[in-house]
């Protein structure tokens, strides 16, 4: 599987493109700079096939007004908890972050142990609320890789005192991720990528 991660906008979250058949990429967290992203799309010969929020927080799914523009249609998904987020107002951070439009393709469909497929890839839904109440985590069980959103950086993990934030939730979803494959490669919502192994070793909201 390939990938790409590409920090956007003013808060540099990480948007990843992943794709087996390039007629079939995902696109994760496109928080800004819609433009950049179906560049990179055209430039590697590569059409989405959908869009999944890890959290509905802005700098996260900034982008879906422009990638819905160019591809109407597109599939967009997100876990249940954060769907009131999804065109709120107060959703928004002017002028870096305008509240966006809510998809009409939105699926809530992002639960715990839930299986999302499409262009021969695969990732199994982990539900981690606490930075948000809806917010989750994608594993690619056969690639090693996690991408956990704002859940888990390196050395450090999301904040809690936004609303909707519960630290104690938090805390639940970062012992579980601690207790999974320690050779997985996490690539988080923002920052470099680290692995299971290195944050449980190393990060002191794991310990």
């Amino acid at each position: 599987m390939h990938r790409k991660i590409m920090p956007l906008g003013a808060i540099g979250a990480n948007c990843v493109i992943l794709w087996n058949d390039p007629s079939a990429a995902w696109i994760v967290d496109p928080g800004a700079s819609p433009e950049a992203i179906c560049s990179f799309l055209d430039e590697n010969g590569l059409a989405p096939a959908l869009v999944v929020f890890t959290h509905g927080h802005f700098d996260h799914i900034g982008a879906v007004d422009g990638l819905l523009e160019r591809y109407p249609g597109l599939p967009v998904h997100i876990g249940p908890g954060d769907v009131p987020m999804i065109g709120h107002p107060q959703n928004a951070w002017p002028p870096d972050y305008e509240a966006v439009k809510r998809p009409a393709t939105l699926a809530a469909d992002l639960v715990d142990g839930a299986m999302l497929s499409a262009g021969g890839i695969e990732a199994k839904i982990i539900a981690t609320p606490g930075h948000t109440p809806g917010g989750v985590c994608l594993l690619f069980a056969e690639e090693k890789l996690l991408l956990t959103g704002d859940t888990l950086f390196a050395g450090s993990c999301g904040r809690t005192d936004f609303p909707g934030g519960d630290r104690r939730q938090l805390n639940a979803s970062l012992r579980r991720l601690a207790a999974l494959d320690p050779e997985l490669v996490v690539v988080p919502g923002h920052g470099m990528p680290t692995t299971i192994a290195r944050e449980v070793a190393t990060n002191p909201f794991l310990q």
